[in-house]
């Protein structure tokens, strides 16, 4: 009897201890388990749950405000409004971690320090990966080409058919998908072809030595702007701008819809070609004649060219 007795008081003993132990600011577990504790406690968790709640319902309703901005506005690039939407949710659930920890007396600051550093640390491991992520948030913010563009960077021709913070993808002219890093967008050459809507087709045509100019001039006039795709104003451009080793060339510019170009381009180049072989204009090509000088008969290279 005397050795139960003396067990159930060690283990009083060990439960007062516990009790007794500091647990967090200088409060015990006793303090705790008091009806006002309690109570608070409780209060805190719902209070906890209900910053969660809200924190969670606003950082959605603001996305999908944002995102609703840009499907009532099509002229407005929706990768924009979707970076900016993801960017004001993700804010404010930081936020709501920051109150749930107030709630419970956690001292934030001190988190916030360890949360840095280990940014910091992060940071310097994945240099590539950030500066895609910098490249994207640049892209998207000054857009400098943007979904459904047909751009040329980095060496490739396409059109963009996405954006996102680590790359863009482009679908090249043979339709093949190719995936460009932020960061070879942003740090070369961007050429977007969609932005302007005009563009201006350029050509090149030789005439012989021989050919009378002005006629020739003039079909070639004639014939860009019978095309009713050819811009009028912009006037267009034409002039002898070169005398080559075999032609007389003339450059051509006009002005023509965007999305006419390269089909335009193509069609002009053919009808040039059929009207000046129709008004008899020649359109030489590079010759050379040879000369072999013999001292009687002829040699190799002669016998071998006659037999031919």
């Amino acid at each position: 009897m005397e050795e139960m007795t003396g067990a159930a008081d060690s283990i009083w003993t060990q439960i007062q201890s516990l009790l007794e132990t500091d647990i967090y600011n200088g409060k015990s577990l006793s303090d705790y388990l008091t009806l006002d504790a309690m109570l608070s406690i409780g209060a805190n968790i719902v209070a906890a749950i209900v910053i969660i709640i809200l924190g969670f319902l606003i950082s959605g309703f603001l996305r999908r405000r944002i995102n609703r901005m840009a499907e009532n506005h099509p002229n407005l690039d929706t990768t924009l409004f979707g970076f900016l939407g993801n960017l004001v949710r993700y804010t404010i659930l930081a936020f709501t971690g920051l109150f749930v920890l107030n709630t419970f007396g956690v001292q934030t600051t001190s988190i916030i320090a360890v949360i840095g550093a280990a940014g910091l640390a992060i940071g310097l491991a994945l240099q590539g990966t950030l500066s895609n992520i910098a490249a994207g948030v640049m892209i998207i913010l000054f857009r400098p080409l943007k979904v459904g563009d047909f751009v040329e960077v980095d060496d490739v021709t396409g059109t963009v058919k996405e954006i996102n913070l680590n790359f863009t993808e482009i679908a090249d002219t043979g339709n093949v998908r190719v995936v460009v890093p932020n960061s070879e967008v942003w740090g070369n050459t961007i050429k977007n072809y969609t932005t302007n809507s005009t563009r201006r087709a350029q050509w090149t045509f030789g005439v012989g030595y021989g050919a009378n100019l002005a006629k020739a001039e003039q079909v070639i006039r004639d014939t860009v702007m019978a095309d009713p795709r050819s811009h009028s104003d912009p006037e267009p451009f034409l002039q002898v701008n070169n005398l080559g080793s075999s032609s007389v060339d003339f450059l051509l510019r006009v002005w023509v819809d965007r999305d006419d170009y390269f089909q335009y381009h193509a069609d002009m180049t053919r009808a040039v070609k059929e009207a000046l072989d129709t008004a008899d204009i020649d359109i030489p090509f590079p010759t050379r004649t040879v000369h072999v000088e013999t001292d009687g008969g002829m040699d190799d290279l002669t016998r071998a060219i006659a037999a031919h």
